[in-house]
Formats: structure tokens, sequence, C-alpha cells
């Protein structure tokens, strides 16, 4: 990143400090929920059909239509809907209900190569049942390729400037911050500007909602984490807004050293950012994942099945059980070989500062981003 783009960087981060008291964001801990969802796939080699019993459950219909039949869809009225099987958000002991508008279908788009298949993992941060309709909290793209055999983890920047709308024809004409695109028209719209942004090809997607990440650390006992002294009040911080948000009790934190974190506590600490900088923030998570990841792969047999039961309903889908079949058998192997990709890249944007946007040369963007999906880059 150039210094001065770090520089406005920063200065849009310290606008969102504790002390200010606005809003702060939360994004990036899902990629955490993405690696420990591919390692449990690759778990389950010999239990594939209780994995469809057990997830079957987090499907959720969402109509894939052409655009010659997008053409004939009446956009009168507010068509809007929360569905699945969930009915409150995580503050209420829930979950949060996935937004769809039938205005906004997914457009059907071709796969571009038949050896790589793009799954959207997206979070939204819903604080009660009304905040279903919220912005998306963290996308990223989940691309399996065959070909290579491997696994690539593709995020997309929220405050990426894009033009939303499910077609050309239909877009905006002026930019938007990319998270806004689900507040707007659900997950739908959000796929279509993605796929049009980004020149891609994505049909499927899963859903996951805020509280995901510390209740999968609590359900495998939490994890062992070398937290520093400066760290401590910082992550206490976090700890007592997530305590009085969800009526928990998580203690506080008392010294520094290696410890095991419970899961509001290891979230908390994941999400630091104002005693250094966004980027060790990011290494904090993947400190995490590794974690996670590793605690998981320790797990008995019976252990893993009860895991897997449990978060069951953590997550929604428009992929059928026979999908996630598909999509776990070709995962298998494939955790081994995962690599990240932030987009926009360094040095592929430009900084707007009023208001804070990221406006992307797409044209070189989406090359390199098409090469590294098709290569063997790790």
């Amino acid at each position: 990143m150039k210094k001065k783009e770090m520089e406005n960087y920063v200065e849009y981060q310290e606008e969102m400090a504790p002390d200010t008291g606005k809003k702060k964001k939360k994004k990036g801990f899902w990629t955490i929920l993405v690696r420990v969802l591919l390692a449990m796939i690759g778990l389950l080699i010999g239990c594939v059909l209780y994995f469809l019993y057990t997830f079957g459950g987090t499907y959720v219909p969402v109509d894939i239509v052409s655009k010659q039949d997008y053409l004939t869809i009446d956009l009168s009225g507010d068509k809007s809907t929360s569905d699945g099987d969930v009915t409150s958000s995580w503050a209420d002991g829930g979950h949060t209900p996935l937004y769809y508008d039938s205005k906004h279908p997914i457009i059907k788009v071709d796969q571009k190569d038949p050896d790589i298949e793009n799954i959207l993992v997206f979070g939204v941060d819903a604080r009660t049942v009304k905040d279903y309709k919220g912005r998306s909290d963290s996308m990223i793209v989940v691309s399996i390729n065959k070909r290579t055999q491997s696994i690539k983890l593709i995020s997309l920047m929220r405050d990426t400037g894009v033009y939303i709308g499910d077609t050309d024809d239909t877009a905006k004409a002026k930019l938007d911050k990319l998270n806004h695109a689900y507040h707007y028209g659900g997950v739908g719209l959000m796929i279509n500007t993605i796929n049009r942004s980004f020149d891609l090809d994505i049909q499927r997607f899963v859903m996951l909602d805020f509280g995901s990440a510390a209740d999968v650390i609590d359900l495998v006992g939490g994890v062992e984490i070398d937290v520093s002294a400066d760290e401590v009040k910082y992550a206490n911080h976090f700890i007592e807004e997530d305590n009085k948000l969800n009526g928990s009790n998580s203690p506080l934190l008392t010294s520094s050293g290696k410890q095991t974190l419970d899961g509001i506590q290891a979230v908390s600490w994941a999400r630091i950012r104002y005693l250094d900088s966004d980027f060790v923030r990011t290494s904090r998570q993947r400190t995490i994942a590794n974690a996670l990841i590793k605690k998981v792969s320790t797990m008995s047999y019976f252990k893993k099945i009860q895991l897997l039961n449990a978060s069951a309903g953590m997550f929604e889908t428009n992929m059928t059980s026979m999908d996630l079949m598909r999509v776990g058998m070709s995962a298998i192997g494939y955790t081994d070989n995962m690599s990240e990709y932030r987009v926009p890249a360094d040095n592929l944007y430009k900084v707007q500062k009023n208001p804070w946007m990221m406006i992307v040369d797409f044209d070189k963007q989406n090359k390199l981003l098409k090469d590294y999906m098709q290569g063997d880059k790790k």
C-alpha cells in the first residue's frame, strides 16, 4: 500500500477509534469460519451421508434466472423477504435470516472454467431481528480449482467502489460501496454486482452471521493464544462490548501470555486494530484460524460428528445436499493447498476520502484475479 494511501487509511481507522463513540466495524474475521468449514469438509470422508443429513436443513431456495427472464420481472411493490429456518438474531439468542428480494434474483452466468467453482461466503453483522437487511460485513469468494487441486480464498474489500445493479443497464450511475448491495437488494443484488464488477460466475453462496465465530470456538473448547501485555486492554474493550450486547459474561483478560480464550475473548482479541494496524489484525485472525483448525484436527471422530451437528444451524446456503456433497468431495485433500488474495490488490486502487472508498482499476485487477484463480500460485 502506498504511503499516502496508508495515511488515509489510518486516518479512516482513527475515526472509528473506541473513544469516539462512533460505530465500529467488524470485518475480515469470517475468513476463520471459511477455513474451519473447509477443514471440516476435509474431515468428512467417512461420513458423507451424515453430512447430507446434518446440513440439509440449512438450504434456502433463491431464484436463479436468465437475463431474458430477468427482464420480465414485475418491479412494483416491496417483494423483499427473509427466508430460512431461523427467525431471530444473535442478540435475541438465534440466528439472522437471509435477506432475499425476488426483484433481484441471481442472474444465471455460465461457468467460465469447467475446473473452477466459485462460491461466495459472506457474513452479516446483525444485532436485532430487524437488522437482516443490514450491510454485508465480509465477502469471501471460495474458489475451488480441481485442475490445480487448490482452494483460494479471495477477500473482497467492503469499501470497494462499484456500480451496484443486477445488469449493466440497471446499474446505478454513481459509485457506491460494495457492501451496500446486500442492504439495497439482498443476496441476489450483491452476487450480481460482484459478478459484473469482477467478471465472475458465482451462483452459490453461504451466509454466516455475527456470532458464528465465537460459537464455533466455544464448541471446540476455546483456543490457545499468546496475548501480549499491550493487547490485554484493547481485547477487554471488545469483550465488555460483546458481553453488553449479547448478555454474555465472558471474563475479562487479567494477564498476558499463553492462555485458552473462549469464543468472545478470541474474537475480541482478533478484532484489535487500534494498537498497531489492520495488517497486524489480519495476522491475529490467521493465528486464531490456525489454532482452531489444529484443535478440530485433533478431535476424536465422535467429537467431530458432534461439532458438525452443533454447527449445522450457523449458516444458510442455496446449495442443496447434493451440491454440498459434490463440493465436499471436490475439496477433500485440497485444504493443505489453500492461499489467500485480497481485492483490490495493492497499487490497483486509489483512495477517495469523502466518502472513503477504494476506486479500483478493474481492467488490471480483473486480469490479475483471473490469472490467480486459474494458476497454481499459493
